[in-house]
């Protein structure tokens, strides 16, 4: 599926991916405020209580917890649809862990970024230990493509991984420890804290996994990682409201 030429909040209903207008039927308000409030959650450094008084401003009378819902509902729809329409990547990985707090514990968001600084892929796991790693990097791959090459820092759990990794192919990964490829991922991560920052910590780790793909989702869609129709080039807003076609 490529991209239209007009955003989907102002798109008639019969146009939209049919699991999507399932989800907003229930919902109870238009869908350009829907998926304007969720858009803006997970682009912006906004609590859900500052987007329930911006709303209150355009005379859109709507609770941050309801807004809270429609996100919960909504991302993982949206992130399916733009994995089908994903930019390839390219085969060397800078890969690497951050924390993120939920239920006031730290848990980790793996995270790989190619040399170009492109997205490949994220998961949020429990723990920081060579098992989690390797799931991280199967699904990466299943997804994006086997690398040529993966720098990571010095972590014997991430070295551990790529190697069992390596025992299964005949052709090896290249494994590259040095902090200083890794800065390109590191830097990336800032984008992804830097929205997190005001949610003050997930409640729960299913409603952490799910913000946190649309906050990524978001980050990718900024860097052109969606496919297009030849020679349109969308707003990131217009892309994100394309999705729900």
């Amino acid at each position: 599926m490529m991209c239209g030429t007009t955003s989907t909040a102002e798109s008639p209903m019969k146009t939209l991916n049919p699991a999507v207008a399932r989800v907003l039927k229930r919902l109870h308000y238009p869908l350009d405020v829907i998926l304007t409030c969720v858009r803006w959650y997970v682009a912006y450094p906004l609590s859900l209580r500052q987007l329930e008084e911006m709303m209150a401003e355009r005379g859109v009378s709507v609770d941050h917890s309801t807004v809270h819902r429609w996100a919960i509902k909504l991302l993982p729809l949206l992130e399916k649809a733009f994995r089908r329409r994903k930019r390839p990547v390219g085969k060397s990985w800078r890969m690497d862990e951050t924390y993120i707090r939920v239920k006031g514990e730290w848990r980790y968001l793996y995270r790989a970024v190619d040399k170009d600084g492109n997205t490949i892929d994220f998961l949020l796991r429990t723990h920081r230990d060579k098992a989690e790693a390797q799931r991280y990097f199967e699904k990466s791959m299943a997804q994006n493509g086997v690398p040529e090459t993966v720098a990571i820092d010095r972590s014997g759990a991430n070295l551990a991984a790529l190697e069992a990794i390596n025992d299964d192919r005949e052709t090896p990964i290249k494994i590259r420890q040095s902090k200083y490829l890794n800065n390109l991922v590191e830097q990336d991560h800032r984008a992804i804290k830097r929205r997190t920052r005001p949610m003050l910590g997930f409640k729960t780790f299913r409603c952490a996994r799910i913000l946190l793909a649309g906050i990524e989702l978001m980050h990718m869609l900024a860097k052109g990682k969606m496919k297009c129709a030849l020679g349109i080039r969308l707003s990131d807003a217009d892309q994100f409201y394309d999705l729900a076609t």
